[in-house]
């Protein structure tokens, strides 16, 4: 069976990359130090700085594995090679919900990139998903399932994100 693909812009591989190297040799080391610290307290069964340390370096090794899982298995997405006024991954796309006034702007990057709240969407998510490979001038039916909702709305324009 083929390894899932993380598809991504080459800033958000970068930026991956960068924190892989923040995690594996600025935090890392940090929570090693704590470690050593906290077993010098004596008694590990009742040490809670010892435990928060062992919690913290539990979930720091998960990402670096996700990081690194992510990294392996990267594929690029080249936005020059995809119509201009086309939705693809890397691309901003504003976007006017049927009936509605104001536009909305998101970012289309992969997965590892999404950030909701500054506007960029995973390819992954509902929005995201059903807006890939429409063009400006469309209308696109949205569907989100966790809400039972659907929605229309119309392709404004479409930039490759700087």
């Amino acid at each position: 069976m083929p390894e899932k693909t993380y598809e991504m812009t080459a800033e958000g591989k970068k930026q991956l990359e960068e924190e892989l190297q923040t995690l594996k040799f600025v935090k890392r080391p940090q929570i090693v130090e704590r470690l050593k610290i906290a077993r010098s307290y004596g008694d590990l069964s009742e040490n809670s700085e010892y435990d928060a340390a062992k919690d913290e370096q539990m979930r720091l090794e998960e990402r670096i594995n996700a990081i690194s899982e992510q990294l392996k298995y990267a594929v690029i997405v080249d936005t020059a090679a995809v119509d201009p006024d086309e939705v693809s991954i890397g691309k901003t796309v504003t976007v006017t919900e049927v009936g509605e006034d104001e536009p909305e702007t998101y970012e289309i990057v992969g997965s590892s990139q999404s950030d909701p709240f500054h506007g960029k969407v995973s390819n992954e998510s509902p929005i995201g998903k059903a807006l890939l490979g429409h063009k400006k001038g469309e209308t696109v039916k949205i569907n989100v399932d966790s809400a039972n909702v659907s929605y229309d709305v119309v392709i404004n324009d479409v930039k490759t994100t700087d």
